[in-house]
């Protein structure tokens, strides 16, 4: 009998501290998917200010932007400018209610949840609640519009300036509009295929956003999803990459003929600026952009062939970094129309210019005095 109960009492025991091992398991492996405030990589506080910090400096790009369109209106800038304005109000867009739907969690408790229950809305087991499906949907959707506007803006200026006759002709208000209304149709369409059973959103570590499920159990629709949002987005890069290629290669060949009239030469400035604020978005959009779609579409990958267990951690930060990164965009791309204007550049271009002359005579006058001084020596020797 004595026996029998101490068997009986190390079962218990070994059961205990099973189920506790299990249980602490259990709260750590959450804790790290979802975070509390002291774990979590991103905080209210730094989201507000992103959110912030990018409202301010689209706001101002935009004033910018509509005075200039109101100077231009009758010119081929106009065109640029209203592909330009349109660029900002969606980043404008894309900040603000992205960025409130990210408070909201944070304001919501939901990131100092250690122990959800099984039916929490980030419990990737679930399906995810109606604001991380919006999320999700605005992910894509002001993900894919900026690239998308970035790449036609870069084919405009390239019929523009390789092609000004044809650039006349064919590219009018009406259709510029036109344009920018189907830009955001198709990235509206590829943001809603998840409502058709194409691909899925889910709450992305450390919970505070939604994206393409990518991490747990992924499918075969989901990687098609996030291949396609991946392709799109490079393709766009692509695209604009080879146009203001063509653009930068046209306009260094007329400047080095230099057979143009004044009034050409007017043009080719403002064709100038325009390409040089197009390499600026380029280049913003590819350093910030490229993260997110590249770890997205290995995660999904990985994740879906099944080898992604060992390197999930690794892979939840790469995925957190790529969306930092994305948001940074949307803070970046006003700089470029603050910064990059033909004023500012006149202004770097003079003051770089008065320092090279300056230098230059500082120069000119220290090897003055050095020949003076070797003839000076010279003359004492021979005296």
């Amino acid at each position: 009998m004595f026996a029998i109960q101490r068997h009986n009492s190390s079962d218990d025991l070994s059961a205990h501290l099973q189920n506790n091992g299990s249980t602490m398991l259990h709260k750590a492996k959450v804790g790290r998917t979802y975070g509390n405030s002291t774990n979590s990589p991103t905080s209210p506080t730094a989201a507000g200010i992103t959110m912030t910090l990018g409202i301010v400096f689209n706001v101002v790009a935009l004033i910018i932007l509509a005075k200039a369109y109101n100077r231009f209106r009758r010119r081929s800038k106009a065109t640029f400018l209203l592909f330009a304005s349109s660029l900002v109000a969606t980043d404008l867009a894309g900040h603000v209610i992205n960025g409130a739907l990210v408070l909201r969690r944070y304001t919501a408790g939901i990131m100092n949840l250690t122990d959800p229950p099984s039916d929490f809305p980030g419990n990737l087991k679930t399906d995810p609640d109606v604001p991380c499906l919006f999320l999700g949907c605005c992910m894509v959707f002001f993900g894919l519009s900026p690239l998308f506007l970035g790449c036609a803006m870069a084919a405009e200026r390239c019929l523009g300036v390789s092609r000004p006759l044809l650039h006349a002709r064919l590219v009018t208000t009406a259709r510029t509009k036109m344009a920018l209304a189907l830009i955001w149709l198709l990235a509206l369409c590829v943001a809603v295929l998840p409502f058709f059973s194409l691909g899925a959103y889910a709450y992305q570590y450390p919970g505070s956003w939604c994206f393409i499920r990518v991490m747990d159990g992924t499918q075969s629709t989901d990687l098609a999803f996030v291949t396609l949002f991946t392709g799109l987005g490079l393709s766009s890069l692509a695209v604009a990459f080879v146009c203001n290629t063509i653009s930068g290669i046209t306009l260094m060949r007329a400047r080095l003929k230099k057979k143009s009239s004044s009034q050409r030469s007017s043009a080719r400035s403002h064709d100038t600026e325009m390409v040089v604020q197009l390499v600026g978005i380029m280049v913003a959009s590819s350093i910030c952009w490229s993260p997110l779609l590249v770890f997205g579409l290995i995660s999904a990958t990985r994740s879906y062939s099944g080898s992604l267990s060992p390197d999930r951690n690794t892979y939840e930060d790469l995925m957190v970094t790529g969306v930092r990164m994305a948001t940074c965009n949307q803070i970046l791309d006003p700089w470029v129309y603050i910064l990059l204007r033909r004023a500012i550049l006149k202004k770097i271009y003079g003051i770089t210019k008065r320092q090279a002359s300056l230098r230059g005579s500082m120069l000119r006058s220290f090897r003055w005095d050095v020949s003076s001084f070797q003839n000076s020596e010279k003359k004492k020797v021979e005296f």
